[in-house]
């Protein structure tokens, strides 16, 4: 999931170069990638069987891997914006099926496990990276996209026997369900993690689409592909250390302390400029994109606000569709307006953040017991989220 659905960065700049496509062109390309993320989450969110089905899992990522080998079989624009909205498609519905699978067969096991599986989605990252910066030099954007498709095969059967998630378990009772009812409010908070979490896919998504081209624009042509492999190896081991970070802070100062370095890290290269300032910049917001993701979705669980994961999920997916439309305009003068725009987003998103640590109801009373349970403490806790809160989360 991590090549299908990244690869598209560190290519960019040679399709600029080399196949014609305009900066408005290859923003088009990426918000079809990111409205079809939208769909695939969706549908497995509505349709929850394709959670649990081989079948579906398997042909994604073979659907995948097809989309991207046909990505050098045409100039077509048109074309290009399909191939790409299938490729969103095919990979949310991968990384769905992959986290429900964590969630369930992780459930009793240490926490730090999921955490490096969240980091597959870093280590697909580098991988592309390093493809292109190997291949700019020998080949050109029709082999990039070829050679990732390689590299999505050798990776699809290497995951071809994960299991995706078991059968549902029975529905609640009727006393266990009145007391989830009877759970305190928490709509202010999830208000204001719902607005922080958008947001974030507002500004991480102009990072994560154009920081290849934006730092070419002004550095060597390797340090671009070079930054996008330190980000992917940044994101590897991240969500563990966040997680690990959670065992002495909570989540909402996490989240606030994530969003404040990330915005920093995408201000660094339209703002100071150079080698160092760019490779500090993919290495912040590498340590960074995957945790914040975690911590929110783990904090929207807690607070156990109706389809609180579904939701936050949703707002994010729509706001990586805006990212790339709101800085298109700019694009005509270079991406370091666009950068700039994206870290004072981000920075409105810590905001949001901070507004969510004030009175933040660490204890909530656990559905089907008396009182009240201070949360778990991420370090100990079964999963990502927890079991009660997945399934509260559900």
């Amino acid at each position: 999931m991590g090549v299908g659905r990244f690869v598209y960065t560190p290519i960019l700049p040679l399709m600029h170069a080399q196949a014609g496509l305009s900066a408005g062109a290859g923003a088009n390309l990426a918000t079809a990638n990111y409205a079809g993320y939208l769909v695939g989450a969706l549908a497995g969110t509505l349709l929850p069987a394709l959670v649990r089905s081989t079948a579906v899992l398997r042909g994604s990522m073979l659907a995948l891997v097809a989309s991207l080998a046909a990505m050098p079989l045409t100039h077509a624009t048109a074309v290009w914006v399909l191939l790409r909205l299938g490729a969103g498609v095919f990979s949310a519905l991968i990384f769905v099926i992959a986290v429900s699978s964590l969630l369930s067969h992780l459930r009793d096991h240490p926490a730090h496990l999921p955490g490096w599986a969240f980091g597959g989605v870093g280590a697909g990252i580098a991988l592309s990276g390093v493809l292109v910066l190997v291949l700019r030099t020998a080949g050109d954007w029709e082999t990039a996209w070829w050679a990732s498709a390689g590299l999505g095969v050798a990776l699809t059967a290497a995951a071809w026997g994960l299991r995706p998630e078991p059968a549902a378990q029975p529905a609640a009772s009727a006393p266990e369900a009145q007391q989830q009812a009877a759970a305190p409010r928490t709509r202010r908070w999830f208000g204001a993690l719902f607005a922080s979490y958008t947001l974030e896919g507002v500004g991480y998504i102009v990072v994560g689409t154009f920081l290849v081209a934006a730092i070419e624009q002004t550095s060597p042509g390797w340090i671009g592909s070079g930054a996008w492999v330190l980000v992917g190896l940044a994101a590897v081991p991240s969500s563990a250390l966040w997680a690990a970070l959670g065992r002495r802070w909570s989540r909402p100062d996490l989240l606030l302390a994530a969003l404040a370095v990330q915005a920093v890290g995408i201000a660094l290269p339209a703002l100071v400029g150079g080698v160092a300032a760019a490779l500090i910049s993919a290495a912040l917001f590498g340590a960074t994109f995957i945790g914040v993701s975690t911590l929110a979705l783990g904090t929207g669980a807690h607070l156990r606000f109706p389809r609180a994961v579904a939701l936050l999920t949703a707002g994010y997916s729509v706001g990586q569709i805006l990212g790339p439309l709101v800085v298109a305009p700019l694009l005509h003068h270079g991406y370091h307006q666009a950068l700039v725009l994206a870290a004072a987003v981000v920075l409105a998103a810590a905001l949001a953040a901070f507004v969510l640590r004030i009175g933040f109801p660490h204890h909530l009373p656990v559905p089907g017991h008396r009182g009240t349970h201070r949360e778990p403490v991420p370090g100990h806790r079964p999963g990502p989220l927890g079991t009660g809160e997945a399934r509260a989360a559900e």
